[in-house]
């Protein structure tokens, strides 16, 4: 069998990303066969999750000019990555020579705030997937969205899905079957409580509770940003 088309991914990682937002599908996206996978940061500082440990970036922004895939994860940090000028300009730079420039969870805002989403169909965390109408994007309530060559994912988890939807596009079914099967990746939840639409009204108000507390004012920040932005 012929070696696949090589391929370099790129993470970008700021304070307070979700890190499951980038590590379930850089677990997936590094076993497309031939690929380089970097967490592309402003400095090669740790940078801090919402997991109370760090990841360790390996690479600047300098370092990387160009990427074949691009994906920007979300988490409680999003709106400052959206607000911090240099992280916008790499991403719009990175994304013009990309071959897929995607998302996970609110990522696809920081794609939204960059301009990259314009006109297109696109998703992100339930709460905050309406938000992405105030940057001239579709919001959609799916867990994977394809649009030309904008790709982005639901909340959190959804980026596993996300990651094996974009791995059937670039090396067919077969291989992401294979990547799901070796993974085990067969979820069997023990609650059904994974969706505003099932989760019980004290566990929704629990949730917009903690929003609330540690990021205040998000969406009227972020209301703020797409003013800017038009």
């Amino acid at each position: 069998m012929a070696e696949p088309a090589p391929l370099h991914i790129a993470f970008l990682l700021y304070p307070d990303v979700t890190q499951l937002d980038l590590t379930g599908p850089a677990q997936i996206l590094s076993r497309l066969g031939n690929v380089r996978l970097v967490l592309v940061a402003k400095t090669r500082d740790p940078v801090p999750t919402d997991a109370q440990f760090p990841l360790l970036p390996g690479a600047t922004f300098a370092d990387v000019p160009r990427t074949d895939i691009l994906c920007v994860p979300g988490g409680f940090g999003t709106v400052a990555a959206m607000e911090d000028a240099e992280t916008l300009a790499w991403v719009r730079q990175v994304a013009e020579g990309a071959q897929w420039v995607t998302s996970v969870c609110t990522g696809s805002l920081l794609l939204a705030a960059a301009g990259l989403l314009r006109g297109y169909r696109a998703t992100s965390h339930w709460a905050s997937r309406d938000q992405l109408a105030w940057f001239g994007a579709e919001p959609v309530a799916e867990r994977v969205v394809f649009d030309r060559n904008r790709v982005t994912g639901g909340g959190v988890t959804a980026g596993i899905d996300f990651a094996l939807a974009l791995t059937a596009r670039i090396r067919g079914e077969a291989h992401a079957r294979f990547v799901q099967l070796s993974l085990e990746y067969d979820p069997a939840p023990p609650f059904d409580s994974g969706s505003p639409e099932r989760a019980d009204p004290a566990t929704l108000a629990r949730y917009r509770d903690m929003v609330s507390r540690f990021a205040p004012d998000r969406a009227e920040k972020v209301r703020a940003i797409a003013a800017r932005s038009a």
